[in-house]
């Protein structure tokens, strides 16, 4: 009865959040590159809901919130908290830093952009380990890609051109294509990533 009455409280807690939680969701969910239907499928939440939810046309139950949370690798406390009078200092753990893996496993991308950015600026740490290859899709039109080799040599592909990047070296390129970095190297290597999705200077 206890747990009971416990869900109950949060569930009323989690019913008045505002609106910032439907923006929360949805710039995870395009952190991610996740359709609407992708999500639905990972979360077990119904494609509709999920729509309402971004829309802020409902408010979900805590059970609701969690099942998105976990399908978008962030905790629930982290979820709720996005809100326009959060401190502006904000500190994220290791464990609270989300991670993309590529098809191979071997290249790691740690998402460490502000949430509040990522449909315009994404920024990560990329860490791929020999023979590792991250091949992505293009992004919106006129998105330019900027990655700032820390240790090691990538090799970049971008509509058949291919750079070779060694430590200290920067590379930018249109990413509205299909793009590819590699690490052919027997060493691993590591990389700074930044994304600016609404590139006007090249429109």
């Amino acid at each position: 009865m206890a747990v009971k009455e416990r869900g109950n409280t949060l569930e009323t807690g989690a019913q008045v959040i505002t609106g910032q939680l439907g923006k929360t969701i949805q710039r995870l969910r395009k952190a991610y590159n996740l359709s609407l239907s992708d999500l639905a499928e990972q979360s077990g939440v119904a494609k509709s809901i999920i729509s309402q939810i971004e829309r802020n046309e409902t408010n979900p139950t805590l059970a609701t919130v969690w099942r998105l949370s976990q399908a978008l690798d962030m905790t629930v406390e982290r979820v709720l908290a996005s809100s326009d009078d959060a401190p502006f200092v904000e500190k994220l753990s290791r464990a609270d830093t989300p991670i993309l893996l590529s098809e191979d496993g071997l290249v790691r991308l740690s998402i460490i952009g502000w949430i509040k950015t990522v449909e315009w600026l994404q920024y990560y740490d990329m860490d791929a380990a020999p023979g590792g290859e991250l091949d992505s899709d293009g992004h919106q039109r006129g998105s330019v890609e900027c990655l700032t080799v820390l240790k090691g040599t990538l090799e970049v592909e971008v509509g058949g051109v291919i750079e070779t990047v060694k430590e200290g070296e920067t590379v930018r390129y249109r990413c509205d294509r299909r793009h590819v970095i590699r690490n052919r190297t027997d060493a691993p290597a590591r990389a700074f990533m930044v994304c600016l999705l609404k590139a006007a200077v090249l429109e």
